[in-house]
């Protein structure tokens, strides 16, 4: 039966329109992921999400949690033929899988690796590293590297995740990545938040994730250097220097000035950061 005013979020809510609603959602509420809802009329939490939902996970639209008379959602709701039902079944276990949250994370993080080859650095940078990491070497040097080339997506996930995580952002509000299939809104801010916070935990983000650093232009290393007596180490300009106290590449200013001779500089503020800019 059709509805005479609007059901759900800022919504006229007369009990008759809500009853019809929850009635068409809780059709299709078990598809989407959600305990089943009230049908007594009475508006409520459970069934604004459920709207939410509906729209963000069947339609594939903006959630604004409100049924409209004639409107998009309504007329889309009020079919519930076979046909129409198993279409909204379908789209629903679709939209299932690209939800937020530690089902995605453990579903699709490895997508977007990050790396810790020098090849993998921008062509420039790489060389100059080469360059810096094979007079160590002939130096008598030990390193590890632990990062190079930051994925963009792996960042841009990694970013949302924690602005939604911290009422940041709205996931609504998220611009879209045709890149990484990922539905940041469950229909309910809370969900939403929960769900990206699972996901920041697991990535083990503690500060706000940039969208734009050295390592995803590939112009930084993490690396830790070490050596056990002194060294005698040739810089890019032909000259020798010798290397001791503090024997760490994190802390040794003096080899840090010969790093910035190769164009690799270090960041202080971070122990294992090099770069192009010293940024």
């Amino acid at each position: 039966m059709p509805i005479v005013g609007s059901v759900g979020r800022n919504g006229a809510n007369a009990p008759a329109d809500v009853a019809e609603v929850q009635r068409l959602l809780s059709l299709r509420v078990a598809d989407m992921g959600l305990a089943q809802i009230r049908t007594d009329g009475v508006i409520d939490d459970a069934t604004i999400a459920a709207i939410s939902r509906y729209q963000t996970m069947v339609l594939g639209g903006r959630a604004d949690g409100r049924v409209d008379a004639g409107g998009r959602t309504f007329t889309a709701l009020s079919d519930s033929s076979a046909a129409r039902l198993m279409q909204d079944r379908l789209r629903a276990q679709a939209a299932l899988l690209r939800l937020s949250g530690a089902a995605w994370f453990r579903a699709n993080e490895a997508r977007f690796p990050n790396s810790s080859r020098v090849a993998d650095l921008a062509p420039g940078f790489a060389t100059q590293v080469n360059s810096f990491l094979a007079a160590l070497r002939r130096a008598g040097a030990a390193i590890r590297i632990s990062s190079t080339l930051r994925n963009r997506n792996r960042a841009w996930i990694m970013h949302y995740a924690w602005r939604i995580a911290h009422s940041d952002i709205e996931p609504r509000d998220v611009p879209a990545n045709p890149e990484v299939d990922i539905l940041w809104d469950h229909g309910d801010p809370r969900a939403s938040r929960r769900a990206a916070q699972a996901m920041v935990e697991l990535f083990g983000i503690r500060f706000r994730p940039s969208l734009t650093s050295n390592h995803i232009e590939g112009t930084a290393i993490d690396m830790t250097i070490s050596w056990d007596q002194p060294i005698d180490i040739v810089d890019a300009t032909g000259r020798t220097h010798r290397i001791d106290q503090p024997r760490s590449g994190n802390t040794n200013t003096s080899l840090h000035a010969v790093g910035a001779t190769f164009g690799v500089n270090k960041l202080l503020s971070d122990p294992p950061h090099w770069s192009a800019n010293g940024r």
